[in-house]
């Protein structure tokens, strides 16, 4: 069970993180990278970032990417939160692949409706 406190720092660190990935996803046209959920842990000290990535074809290339940058994005997280939080937790990326898996749904039963 999430406290209050978990979740709003969870919100917190999504639409810093969002808006981080927004500004280095705009030199690269035709790269989406959004941040569809953060999990924060009880003690606060470590958070899962899950990153939903289009096109999904350069999924690998980004997460490889992104987390070659851990330190940078946790430092840049931690020049916008710094007067909202004492310490910035940890941050570990993961890919979320639910838009694929819902499409792959959407794509099966397509085909089922077909025949």
């Amino acid at each position: 069970m999430e406290s209050t406190r978990q979740a709003k720092i969870a919100r917190l660190l999504q639409k810093e993180l969002s808006e981080i990935f927004r500004q280095q996803t705009a030199a690269t046209h035709g790269t989406i990278v959004s941040v569809s959920q953060v999990r924060v842990s009880p003690d606060l000290s470590i958070a899962k970032v899950y990153l939903s990535i289009f096109p999904s074809d350069k999924s690998a290339e980004i997460m490889k990417n992104i987390k070659a940058q851990e330190k940078t994005i946790r430092y840049n997280l931690a020049q916008k939160v710094r007067f909202q939080l004492r310490k910035t937790p940890e941050l570990s990326f993961y890919l979320d692949d639910s838009l694929d898996y819902i499409d792959n749904i959407d794509h099966l039963l397509g085909i089922k409706d077909g025949q």
